[in-house]
């Protein structure tokens, strides 16, 4: 069974919230037990440490531990006082209320902190990525979550340009998983595409997932959250998989805008949470599927200095390209991790590759802190932030020119049901 609260229209309010966890907490003891909560990073909205707290103040003081996990995927680690802010605690409520929990980052770039707990067999992925791919994948997951008896996934759930929607098992594969599987199913989608993927829920990538998640014997419980921005739409309590679905159904209502048009010009403007343009990509993401045919895409983040704190040297090396540009040069770009691959593919957009030239569906400008130089070198586009004004884009929509604030969320679709694809010329 699974516990929900949701409001459509207006929002779920905390009383409410905590009163579906009460509920879900009555019916379930974890006296004695050590409970891993395991949560988003910083590049994540929604009010996850209220829901946290709510956790606490329920079994706190009669399980054996309740500790923190971030699931970082490859992003950076968090500080004490970032994971406190995650949770919405102080520093005081740190060493006071809070001082029993532990926080943990997932320590990605360590391979001694991996245990593999099975594969996927090479016949069962070309069953589930219809053909496309026939490989044995190798499943490892964070070992720390064998010292507890329970996980807690606690996280939102959004449209997701690699699985379609984000959350439930999502937050242990990728979140807290070992490379080889986190590179299979990054690559999947790219190939796939973002387009056809984003805000699409049992896609391939997503039953990669679920087939992967299948292998973990450490009973879990789905805390998922739908919220925009902070606004909570709906709390999901109960079966990963069960509650991830409801959730999916009410994030499809809330995190998908629908156009009458495409647009000639997009200023994309990301919001402080995303601190690289590995992050800030969630821009073109976004709004790829709404972007006309040869249009521009800026993504507007004067804070961003930097395109990958964790691959960056990497995307150096092989810069933003289409999904034509490595699949028809695979020997060429194949001993790079193909996460990476995937990452440069979805912020550069569907385009082709013919005759060795490559022609990309929209052009991706950068009007970030990240120079000319840098932008020419990852084959990305350069605006100066300081020479935009945001005024001279707004209000132009009836000119092809729209102006979308905190990007990188909301998934944009044309009402028309068009969706660009590479053309099979």
């Amino acid at each position: 069974m699974v516990i929900c609260r949701e409001n459509l229209d207006g929002v779920v309010g905390f009383d409410a919230a905590a009163e579906a966890v009460g509920e879900f907490f009555a019916d379930h003891s974890y006296r004695g037990k050590r409970v891993l909560a395991v949560i988003p990073d910083n590049t994540r909205s929604g009010p996850i440490g209220k829901i946290f707290q709510m956790v606490f103040d329920c079994i706190g003081g009669e399980a054996a531990a309740l500790d923190i996990l971030v699931a970082l995927g490859t992003h950076q680690p968090m500080s004490d006082e970032q994971i406190c802010q995650r949770l919405d605690i102080s520093i005081e409520e740190r060493a006071a209320k809070y001082s029993s929990v532990k926080f943990f980052n997932h320590e990605w770039d360590k391979p001694e902190t991996f245990a593999t707990i099975g594969k996927i067999g090479a016949d069962r992925i070309g069953e589930i990525s219809d053909g496309l791919f026939s490989e044995e994948v190798d499943v490892a997951l964070n070992k720390l979550i064998f010292d507890y008896d329970e996980l807690f996934i606690l996280g939102p759930v959004f449209p997701h340009e690699v699985v379609g929607f984000s959350g439930g098992n999502k937050y242990l594969f990728p979140g807290i998983a070992g490379a080889d599987i986190i590179n299979f199913f990054h690559w999947l989608g790219a190939v796939i595409t973002n387009p056809m993927i984003n805000g699409s829920k049992w896609t391939p990538t997503r039953k990669v997932v679920e087939e992967a998640a299948s292998l973990v014997k450490v009973p879990r419980t789905l805390f998922g959250i739908v919220a925009k921005y902070d606004e909570l739409k709906g709390v999901f309590i109960g079966d990963a998989v069960e509650a991830w679905e409801k959730a999916s159904d009410l994030s499809e209502k809330v995190h998908i805008v629908f156009k009458d048009k495409s647009y000639d010009t997009i200023l994309g403007i990301a919001p402080e949470m995303y601190d690289d343009i590995w992050t800030a990509g969630k821009v073109m993401y976004k709004l790829e599927p709404i972007v006309a045919d040869g249009g521009t895409l800026i993504i507007y983040a004067p804070h961003i200095d930097e395109i990958s704190y964790t691959h960056g040297k990497i995307l150096d090396q092989i810069g933003y390209h289409t999904r034509d540009y490595f699949l028809k040069q695979w020997d060429k770009f194949k001993d790079f991790p193909r996460g990476v691959t995937a990452h440069s593919t979805h912020v550069k957009g569907i385009g082709t590759f013919k005759d060795g030239i490559e022609k990309p569906r929209v052009n991706v400008v950068l009007a970030t802190g990240i120079g000319k130089e840098r932008c020419d070198k990852v084959n990305l586009g350069y605006m100066d932030p300081a020479k935009i004004n945001i005024s001279d884009y707004e209000g132009r929509e009836d000119e092809g020119v729209l102006v979308v604030p905190h990007a990188g969320e909301m998934l944009h679709r044309l009402k028309s049901g068009y969706i660009p694809q590479i053309s099979k010329d």
